[in-house]
């Protein structure tokens, strides 16, 4: 399978390229004091997107996933290297207890794309790792939680070049019809209820960043509620 690099959002600065313009949406809703840690795990999820989108050899491909992935589980053991973005997980992510190792788990959901029959629940369950890791920053958990991380994961790839996932995201919205997630959480969801929205709207997709995908998220801010 092959991926897009991130499409230009509406939000034009550098962070909302690197990580998407939806997202920098979220990190304006959370605090200030757990802002930096979100940036940094957005920051890491988006860099292994980013070698599976500029990657010509899925072989070369594989090995800097799997570089990014022993490079974070050297972090528990005070490993830092010069890498911006590893650095700024050692900062702000390995003080709130979210080990390296933890984070490592996120490449399995990428590196499953350059398989020649990639694995979906791969691709799924690094939603539930990046929703576990953001609900356990924002100290509140849920039981569906984690079906609104696959939701995300899902669209999230399927908005790059590969729709045929919207099918295998359906199950997800389905079970999280009428969930109302507690407020704390809601800025995290709220990815969740922006690809509800995309899984309804389909093809061609919104662009990232703009208005009326703020004010979806503003939406749900209010009701909780993803579909």
């Amino acid at each position: 399978m092959s991926l897009k690099p991130q499409r230009p959002s509406a939000i034009a600065d550098e962070l909302a390229v690197a990580i998407g313009g939806d997202r920098v949406l979220m990190l304006q809703q959370v605090g200030a004091d757990v802002r930096p840690a979100f940036e940094a795990l957005f920051q890491v999820d988006a860099a292994m997107a980013d070698v599976v989108a500029r990657a010509t050899q899925p072989a070369l491909g594989a090995v800097k996933l799997a570089w990014w992935r022993e490079r974070l589980e050297e972090l528990d053991q005070g490993k830092v290297p010069a890498e911006p973005r590893l650095a700024a997980a050692a900062k702000h992510l390995l003080p709130r207890g979210i080990s390296g190792s933890d984070l490592s788990r996120l490449e399995a959901g990428w590196a499953t794309l350059f398989d020649e029959t990639p694995d979906l629940g791969l691709v799924a369950e690094r939603g539930t790792v990046l929703f576990e890791l953001g609900g356990r920053l924002l100290g509140k958990a849920d039981e569906r939680l984690a079906d609104a991380g696959r939701l995300h994961a899902l669209l999230a790839v399927g908005r790059r070049g590969l729709p045929e996932l919207l099918g295998k995201a359906r199950p997800y919205a389905e079970r999280l019809a009428k969930h109302r997630f507690d407020r704390r959480l809601r800025p995290l969801t709220a990815l969740a209820r922006l690809a509800g929205r995309d899984l309804k709207q389909g093809e061609p997709f919104e662009e990232e960043g703009i208005p009326p995908r703020l004010a979806a998220m503003l939406r749900h801010r209010w009701s909780g509620i993803v579909v």
